[in-house]
């Protein structure tokens, strides 16, 4: 592993619009980035066996989840020329209509941006220990699925 710091991406509660916003604005004065990629993960009200989630408690293994984003993080600087990359993913409870994911890339050219944006959610739903518990409008619960 690399000598890099291990960024830590989770935060408490929903990503606020606010602190995206923020975000985007703060690589204004970065005048080598021609393109950012933004992916938003929204938690959805799905109907399932006729009850309906109003809310998803995520959970992670977080030094373990922190350690693999890591190893993602230095491998897609690796494969693509990207000038930064940010992850915050959400732990409790983030309620329907809330977002729990929000990745940002940045490069010089759009599509090396929206590559490594693309692979990066995709690793993360598929290689990070992070579980969402549904919860459903009759107060029961189920573990989600990840798709």
């Amino acid at each position: 592993m690399s000598d890099k710091k291990i960024k830590n991406i989770f935060i408490q509660g929903p990503v606020p619009p606010s602190f995206i916003a923020e975000s985007i604005g703060k690589h204004s004065s970065r005048t080598s980035i021609g393109a950012h990629q933004i992916f938003l993960g929204q938690v959805r009200g799905d109907e399932v066996s006729g009850k309906v989630v109003t809310a998803i408690e995520y959970t992670a293994f977080e030094d373990l989840a922190l350690e693999k984003m890591h190893v993602i993080r230095e491998d897609l600087f690796g494969k693509y020329p990207l000038t930064c990359m940010h992850i915050y993913h959400s732990l409790g409870l983030v309620k329907t209509g809330e977002l729990c994911l929000f990745v940002f890339t940045s490069s010089a050219h759009r599509e090396a941006a929206t590559q490594a944006c693309a692979e990066v959610v995709e690793r993360i739903k598929g290689e990070l220990p992070i579980w969402g518990k549904e919860l459903f409008d009759d107060s029961t619960h189920q573990w989600k699925e990840n798709k």
